[in-house]
């Protein structure tokens, strides 16, 4: 089995004799002054000569994008007509035509364990196929991008990111007899811990790139914080010496967070963020939707760029969201209009808000292509999937899902066609499909039963 930063299949061994005058670099080489050691970016003298980058530790690791917009789609518009590599797009997926070489349309796709309360369990189940507990407390499945981050989401310093454009709203997207958990985020770390979606951009780049709004200021802070990490540890290990049992599994629980914190401080320090040219800090939240949207898919780009995470979970809306979509001239509350009771006007201005989700998606699509990552583009080396647990919002029914998957995969993804697969067959056999492609050595998820061999 490959490991999971290798993104190809061995090349075949050449017994003719080769004379190689390449000098070759260490990737851990660095730059060493006074009182300074700067890291490298891969530099092509990293790489050995006549060397493939898959097979050397410059290799890029796929990147796994979860994009989930609420509400479905209207299949009509979203479905090609037809099957297989000469299919044309339909109009809700026109704005992907740039990239209909590494686009899969998976059609015939049911999650069942979605059924019940109308909106309250449906973002929570979308990665998971598993029902959840009848329970204020969440207990359900863990959810794909998390069982990712398992396997190859440790050796970056967030494991993953959880995104979002706007906060939960309540209401509908809460049950009397599930809660809230489950309709404010498509990811659970554990069965029971959904984990929060940010949709403050401010506080999301400052995770990613510290405190302070400018490079200056957030070079000092980090120098701080570094320090008090250190003055933290030793006390509570000095305090674990003379305190009780009960106190020192506390203590012990503390030192897991402490060390948890200080190894992200480390793999931030040991990225070189020197060919990246940050912005300062975000001021808050837009007022314009849709410089909002924008913002948090250019973030998400720029810490996929940074190496700072490798997988993220998106929500392009909250569900049973009210946002209005004036900048495409809808006006209707996008929850409201969902209700569309098959009124033709009320079709036609939703196709507009779902064409616009389409678009914002293929711009940060067409970001990752225009961004350089080792011997091709981020998009060459990401899996996006991207889809709904819904498909028509009038009926709130939970088939045929709407669901696409963009990117190379390092070369694991054929791209270019539409897949028509058995009526209500598992979404998780694609989940499952596109997790194995990412080098995760799992063999079921939820309720699959087994793979989409096309993809």
């Amino acid at each position: 089995m490959l490991a999971a930063w290798q993104c190809r299949e061995p090349l075949p061994i050449r017994r003719t004799p080769m004379f190689i005058t390449k000098k070759h670099l260490s990737r851990r080489t660095v730059l060493r002054g006074l009182g300074a050691t700067v890291a490298l970016p891969l530099l092509d003298a990293m790489i050995p000569a006549r060397t493939a980058l898959a097979h050397t530790a410059g290799a890029p690791t796929p990147k796994l994008g979860f994009i989930y917009f609420p509400h479905g789609a209207i299949m009509k518009q979203w479905t090609p007509a037809t099957e297989g590599t000469d299919f044309e797009l339909s109009p809700l997926l026109e704005p992907l035509a740039p990239f209909k070489d590494q686009l899969t349309i998976v059609s015939g796709l049911e999650n069942k364990h979605a059924a019940g309360p109308t909106h309250a369990i449906t973002p929570g189940t979308w990665l998971s196929g598993v029902t959840p507990r009848i329970s204020h407390d969440p207990y359900g499945g863990v959810t794909a991008d998390q069982i990712a981050v398992q396997h190859i989401g440790q050796d970056t310093p967030l494991p993953s990111l959880e995104v979002s454009t706007e906060e939960a709203v309540g209401g509908g997207a809460c049950d009397r007899n599930y809660g809230c958990s489950y309709g404010a985020t498509i990811s659970f770390r554990t069965p029971s811990t959904p984990l929060p979606m940010e949709f403050n951009p401010r506080k999301l780049f400052q995770r990613l790139f510290g405190q302070g709004d400018t490079p200056e200021e957030r070079e000092l802070l980090a120098a701080q914080y570094a320090s008090i990490l250190d003055v933290v540890a030793d006390k509570a290990a000095a305090l674990k010496k003379v305190v009780g049992p009960a106190d020192r599994r506390m203590l012990d629980d503390y030192l897991e967070s402490v060390r948890e914190i200080e190894r992200r401080v480390q793999k931030l320090e040991a990225n070189d963020l020197s060919h990246i040219e940050l912005p300062d800090a975000p001021v808050g939240i837009p007022s314009s939707f849709d410089e909002q949207m924008n913002l948090m898919f250019d973030t998400v780009a720029l810490a996929w760029q940074a190496n700072l995470t490798r997988i993220t979970s998106f929500m392009m809306a909250a569900e049973v969201s009210n946002m209005t979509y004036n900048h495409v001239d809808v006006p209707d509350a996008f929850h409201a209009l969902s209700h569309h009771q098959n009124n033709a006007a009320k079709l036609e201005r939703l196709a507009r808000v779902q064409l616009y989700h389409n678009r914002a998606f293929a711009r940060f699509v067409q970001k990752l292509e225009d961004t350089p990552d080792g011997d091709g583009s981020m998009l060459d080396h990401s899996l996006l999937v991207f889809g709904s647990n819904m498909s028509d919002s009038n009926a709130h029914d939970h088939f045929p899902l709407p669901m696409a998957l963009v990117g190379g995969g390092c070369g694991k993804v054929k791209g270019g066609q539409h897949l028509k697969y058995p009526d209500r067959t598992p979404v998780t056999n694609m989940l499952l499909t596109v997790l194995q492609r990412a080098g995760v050595p799992i063999e079921s998820l939820g309720d699959s039963t087994g793979t989409i061999a096309e993809i």
